[in-house]
């Protein structure tokens, strides 16, 4: 299922459903010119993907050979079928991202994150069950590895003669990256902005203050002028300036709900404090949360905590092996 949303050049979205994923779907974008293409993001590693992407590239005529794919992110929902689709062409990403789960992908490994949830409160048999085929995600991701044309901050693709520069937008990932049309006044979103659920700020390895360095890119992005923003997920139901100031005060009132249960109940660990948030999920407390929430939630609320610790609003101290956190 296809639909046309822009012409000159000719823009296409592709709804690629994402059944495993409360996200719904992933909103697969093509840049079509008379003499090449660009396919923006895949959806996950699965067959349902695989068939929505490819039925959309062919009714809309798009030729693989003449094309090039550009990823907003490393996450599986966008890169899962990136060589199955491109057999062998040119993929774009992020430096920062591909290297995430390339040359680093050790060091940002699940060992490493499942010492520091360990450390952070995070149930050991939670973690196991992770790890398990039915919850990890692990298995939507690609089943080889590929070779990208790394991007940095400012570089310039040219899509027959039209020219899109990359936005570096860290926080959602450590190498996030939009796509800006500036004649067209179009914006590539990826997950950075969306409009109906916020993104899942989190813990990276290797990152000191992930929600810090997502803030920052909002404020980057409102530089831009933008008619038609584009997001990887659902739908544009409101002003793309208005949402970004949205999300802002979204976040900024989660760092004040945060503070307040630290104050309120010092010593707590990342998990217990997570448990006593609020959460837009359809479940009757924190225990019915399924794992993988279990997993995001404590991830955000972690992002949260190192952003007040970078502000000395907050302090932890480690005991027995787990951080416990305390207001100053």
């Amino acid at each position: 299922m296809y639909k046309k949303i822009y012409s000159n050049p000719d823009i296409y979205s592709i709804y690629v459903p994402l059944s495993k994923s409360p996200l719904k779907n992933v909103n697969c974008y093509v840049i079509k010119t008379d003499s090449e293409n660009l396919i923006i993001d895949t959806g996950f590693n699965l067959k349902e993907c695989y068939s929505a992407i490819t039925d959309g590239l062919n009714e809309i005529g798009v030729e693989i050979e003449k094309s090039r794919m550009f990823l907003t992110h490393l996450h599986t929902d966008h890169i899962g079928l990136a060589p199955h689709i491109m057999k062998g062409g040119i993929i774009y990403m992020s430096k920062i991202d591909y290297t995430y789960i390339t040359d680093d992908a050790e060091i940002h490994s699940w060992n490493v994150l499942d010492r520091k949830f360990i450390s952070e409160g995070f149930p050991m048999e939670l973690i196991k069950n992770i790890h398990t085929k039915k919850d990890s995600s692990d298995k939507y991701a690609p089943d080889m590895p590929f070779r990208a044309a790394i991007l940095n901050d400012g570089d310039k693709i040219h899509i027959g003669p039209y020219e899109l520069t990359c936005v570096l937008t860290p926080g959602h990932t450590p190498g996030h990256m939009c796509l800006y049309m500036e004649k067209e006044e179009i914006m590539f979103l990826g997950d950075h902005v969306l409009f109906d659920i916020t993104p899942n700020i989190t813990f990276w390895a290797g990152v000191k203050n992930s929600l810090k360095d997502y803030i920052e890119s909002l404020d980057k992005i409102k530089n831009f002028k933008v008619k038609i923003p584009l997001p990887a997920h659902r739908q544009v139901d409101k002003d793309f300036y208005d949402r970004v100031d949205e999300i802002k005060k979204h976040h900024f009132k989660r760092l004040d709900e945060c503070f307040g249960i630290i104050k309120q109940n010092p010593g707590l660990t990342a998990y217990d404090i997570t448990g006593l948030m609020k959460w837009s999920i359809r479940c009757n407390s924190w225990l019915d949360f399924p794992t993988t929430q279990k997993w995001f939630a404590v991830g955000e609320a972690i992002a949260h905590m190192d952003y007040l610790r970078a502000i000395n609003k907050i302090y932890r101290r480690f005991e027995n092996g787990i951080y416990h956190y305390y207001a100053f």
